[in-house]
């Protein structure tokens, strides 16, 4: 095959993975309406989607080596492909989770992992770098590129035909790879089952508990999951708390498990010690980090345009698409820059110009947008994820031989998707927790009568849903409120809203500046695509 063939072929599979990660949240109020769901309904499926993909990384990696990279990389193209079609023919919000959410995630963990094992496989030296640079732009883009496609096709068409033409893609993909060269199957290889239920239920409670935590509260119980009519808050506490303890002493279980495998002499599902290379646990570090940043932006996003403005799902692509061509411009610069210039100084730069949009994006959002302050903040923030995903992919794959590639791959995964999925989670829950706080201060302290004040807190106790503005006022005036008291709660609902999108964004600031201390570890040497650290 031609020297570029083989990355072009395998971009176009990273593309088909990430887009889904984006694509669907410019659509939100179409698909809630199409499959008469709910906001929260979606978010949770948006969520199990980059949730399962955590879960099961690590097993794809292990079976890439198993099987051997080709036949592993070919499964996974297939399973995710018949995921897509279910997707695409939904209709109903269980059938796009058990498609969207379960099946696609399933051909992911084998793709994905798959997908840098092979690079590694047919690319050396400085043409290594290139392709892993262009691997991570590809992913940037993707995740650009994914609210304006899904805005275009939900808009002219209809957003199911997204998932069938990610059928038809992963059909080209899969007769594109015959021709790949691929490692021989490792029939030594063995998977651990313990160590495979620990880190999956580990990372579903987790991320469960999180997801939940916008229904169910932190830990002053809020609506009460029931059992057999009984409502469940042990010790008075929210059932969220256990679940965020019982899913990080799972974790903690797992990698303890993993460290007394690999000292006996024993196959573990992931060698821990690996965790141990600086640079590494720097880029992981890093690359969740920017993950959830990346999540949690294209979740709220859309939600403030859609939901506060009004704007249809093109619209909404079309004001992201400043993110979307900085994104896609940054990551291709990036690849150059990174002949010349260190990854850590990259993704310094990087990580400085995301604080920087994300402060601007603060002041941008308002209930109208007038003027360039929003499309400037938008721009900035995609300058800097595009410069951190030009290189974190390298940085991760340059750190270990050229045999661990694979594991690190599904390592990389793991870390990735549990990014994106704790960014959905927590974004939602950070939203619906000041909009629900922001709500009942404002009709606490207006001049509604009492009835009408108690009524809305009795509701608001167990949260405030995530609605159009626009609607807002029919509904208080179909529950007998008088059209004066509903402009009134219509306002108050607004100015909730709005300050909602302010705190997400000033908790995306903060977790941009944390990520300045994760990256110390970032090389600080020009990487030629060798093993740096032992």
């Amino acid at each position: 095959m031609k020297k570029w063939s083989v990355v072009s072929i395998l971009a176009l599979a990273q593309f088909v993975m990430v887009l889904d990660s984006t694509v669907m949240n410019v659509s939100i109020s179409t698909v809630v309406k199409d499959l008469n769901t709910t906001v929260a309904a979606l978010q949770g499926a948006i969520t199990f989607y980059t949730l399962t993909m955590a879960a099961f990384m690590l097993i794809g990696a292990k079976l890439c080596a198993k099987w051997g990279l080709l036949k592993a990389f070919s499964i996974g193209s297939i399973v995710y492909g018949i995921g897509s079609l279910i997707t695409g023919l939904s209709q109903n919000i269980q059938t796009l989770l058990f498609g969207w959410s379960f099946v696609e995630g399933l051909g992911a963990v084998l793709v994905i992992p798959a997908i840098a094992a092979l690079v590694a496989t047919h690319y050396k030296g400085k043409d290594r770098v290139l392709a892993y640079a262009i691997i991570g732009g590809v992913s940037g883009a993707a995740a650009a590129a994914g609210p304006l496609i899904g805005g275009y096709i939900t808009t002219y068409f209809s957003w199911r035909y997204v998932f069938i033409t990610e059928t038809v893609i992963m059909i080209a993909v899969l007769l594109l790879s015959r021709k790949f060269k691929t490692q021989k199957p490792d029939s030594t290889q063995k998977i651990d089952m313990p160590s495979a239920l620990l880190s999956s239920l580990g990372m579903v409670t987790l991320v469960f508990g999180l997801l939940q935590s916008k229904t169910w509260g932190w830990i002053t119980p809020m609506a009460k999951p029931e059992i057999a009519g009984h409502e469940i808050a042990p010790l008075g506490v929210s059932v969220v708390t256990y679940l965020i303890i019982i899913g990080a002493l799972l974790l903690k279980i797992f990698y303890d498990r993993q460290a007394m495998l690999e000292s006996h002499g024993k196959q573990p599902l992931v060698n821990v010690s690996m965790l141990h290379i600086r640079q590494l646990r720097a880029g992981l570090a890093v690359l969740t980090s920017q993950y959830i940043i990346t999540a949690a932006l294209f979740f709220v996003v859309p939600v403030y345009l859609q939901m506060v403005l009004g704007l249809d799902a093109l619209e909404t692509g079309l004001k992201i698409l400043p993110l979307s061509v900085a994104l896609i411009t940054f990551s291709m610069l990036g690849a150059r820059l990174a002949k010349s210039y260190s990854p850590k100084r990259i993704v310094r730069i990087g990580q400085i110009l995301l604080i920087l949009g994300s402060v601007s994006l603060l002041d941008a959002i308002k209930p109208d947008l007038t003027g360039w302050a929003f499309s400037v903040a938008m721009f900035a923030v995609g300058a800097g994820l595009g410069l951190l995903a030009s290189q974190l992919g390298n940085v991760n794959m340059s750190a270990v031989a050229e045999n661990r590639t694979s594991e690190v791959g599904g390592l990389q995964g793991s870390f990735q998707n549990l990014g994106s999925s704790l960014g959905t989670a927590l974004i939602g829950s950070v939203l619906i927790a000041s909009l629900t706080t922001g709500f009942v201060t404002n009709i606490s302290s207006s001049n509604l009568p009492t009835d009408v004040k108690n009524a809305i807190s009795s509701k608001a106790s167990t949260g405030v849903p995530i609605v159009p503005v626009d609607s807002i006022n029919q509904i208080a005036i179909e529950n007998g409120v008088s059209a004066a008291d509903a402009q009134t709660i219509t306002n108050d609902y607004t100015n909730a809203q709005l300050q909602g999108m302010r705190e997400s964004i000033v908790f995306l600031i903060a977790l941009a500046a944390f990520s300045i201390v994760l990256s110390r570890g970032i090389p600080d040497t020009v990487l030629n695509g060798k093993k740096q650290n032992a």
